[in-house]
C-alpha cells in the first residue's frame, strides 16, 4: 500500500523543488535498498503533478486518490506479478502508451519497480523509450541494486539515492540476493532455517554423509518459495564468511561456485529438493 508521509524527504525536497521551477527530469532512478520510500515518493511525486487541493499533494483529493488506488489514466505501474524478471513484453505496451498526451493532467508517469529484474531485452527496449520521450512523461526506476541497471540506460537517467535512509542491513542484503519485500515479510521466524542451513555448511564441508539427510529435514522445514530462497541465502553467506576468514579456502570457493550454479537451477525451476541434492552429491565428487 502506497503511504505518502512514508517518503524520502530530502528526495522529496529536491522534486518539489524542480517542479516549482518547470526542471522536473524525463526519467529517474531511485535508488533504495528497501524500495518503499523509493515507491512512495515515485507516487508522491505523480499526486503533486496532479493534485487539486491545497496542499499539494494532499493524498485525499479524488486525482491522489484514483492513482494511490491504481486508476489514473496518466500513471502507470510496472512490476514483477509473481515472476523472476520483467520482461519486454512487460516494456512493449509503454511504447504505444509513450506516444499518447496525457489524459487529464501535463504529465505522464511511467513507474517501474525492482528494475534490477529487467532482462536484458526489456533493458534495451526501455532504453530506446528514454532515448526518445515523445509526449511529457516522466519515467521512474525504483531498484535496491544500482549496479544491476544496465550503464546505458542508467546513463539516460538523473538518480535519486536513498540509501542514507537507516535500514534492517539483513533485509537489505535478502533484498540484494532476490527476495521481494513481500517474500521477506512471508519468512517469519528463520531461527531454525537458519540453525539447519549452519549443520548442512559444516556437513558439506566435512564431506559428512549427514548432509544428505539434513537436505531432506530442510525440505520439510522450507515449503515456501521465500523459505527456499534464504536457505540458499545462508549457504552463500556462510561459504562467502569462510573464504573472508581464510577457513578451508579451497572447499568454501568450490562451494561458492556450486551454490552460484544452483541459483540458476532454481531460476529454471528445478525443485528445491532436487537442487540440494545436487548441491550435496556435487561437492563430495
Amino acid at each position: 500500500m502506497i503511504d505518502l508521509k512514508n517518503i524520502g524527504q530530502k528526495q522529496a525536497d529536491l522534486l518539489r523543488d524542480a517542479y516549482l521551477n518547470k526542471k522536473v527530469a524525463h526519467s529517474y532512478l531511485f535508488v533504495d535498498p528497501m524500495q518503499k520510500k523509493g515507491i512512495n515518493t515515485a507516487y508522491w511525486l505523480a499526486c503533486l503533478f496532479n493534485c487539486v487541493g491545497e496542499d499539494k499533494p494532499d493524498g485525499t483529493c479524488n486525482n491522489c486518490q484514483r492513482i494511490l488506488d491504481g486508476n489514473h489514466p496518466d500513471v502507470f505501474l510496472v512490476k514483477l506479478e509473481g515472476k523472476q524478471t520483467l520482461s519486454i513484453d512487460q516494456i512493449r505496451p509503454l511504447k504505444e502508451e509513450l506516444a499518447k498526451s496525457p489524459v487529464e493532467g501535463n504529465r505522464r508517469f511511467f513507474i517501474i519497480e525492482n528494475a534490477e529484474k529487467l532482462t536484458l531485452a526489456a533493458s534495451n527496449a526501455l532504453l530506446n523509450l528514454l532515448e526518445e520521450p515523445v509526449a511529457p512523461v516522466v519515467t521512474i526506476l525504483i531498484t535496491n541494486n544500482e549496479n544491476q541497471i544496465l550503464p546505458t540506460v542508467k546513463s539516460r537517467t538523473q538518480i535519486l539515492n536513498f540509501s542514507d535512509e537507516k535500514i534492517d542491513s539483513k533485509r537489505a542484503q535478502l533484498l540484494e540476493y532476490g527476495l521481494t519485500d513481500e517474500e521477506i515479510d512471508d519468512l517469519g521466524d528463520t531461527s531454525k532455517l537458519e540453525e539447519e542451513s549452519k549443520y548442512l555448511f559444516q556437513e558439506l564441508l566435512e564431506r559428512n554423509d549427514l548432509a544428505l539427510v539434513r537436505v531432506n529435514q530442510i525440505s520439510s522445514l522450507a515449503t515456501k518459495p521465500a523459505s527456499q530462497k534464504f536457505v540458499f541465502y545462508q549457504l552463500k553467506t556462510l561459504a562467502m564468511k569462510s573464504l573472508e576468514a581464510g577457513q578451508k579456502l579451497r572447499e568454501s570457493a568450490s562451494l561458492l561456485e556450486l551454490l552460484m550454479t544452483c541459483d540458476k537451477m532454481r531460476a529454471s525451476n528445478v525443485s528445491f529438493h532436487n537442487t540440494l541434492d545436487y548441491l550435496v552429491l556435487s561437492f563430495e565428487r
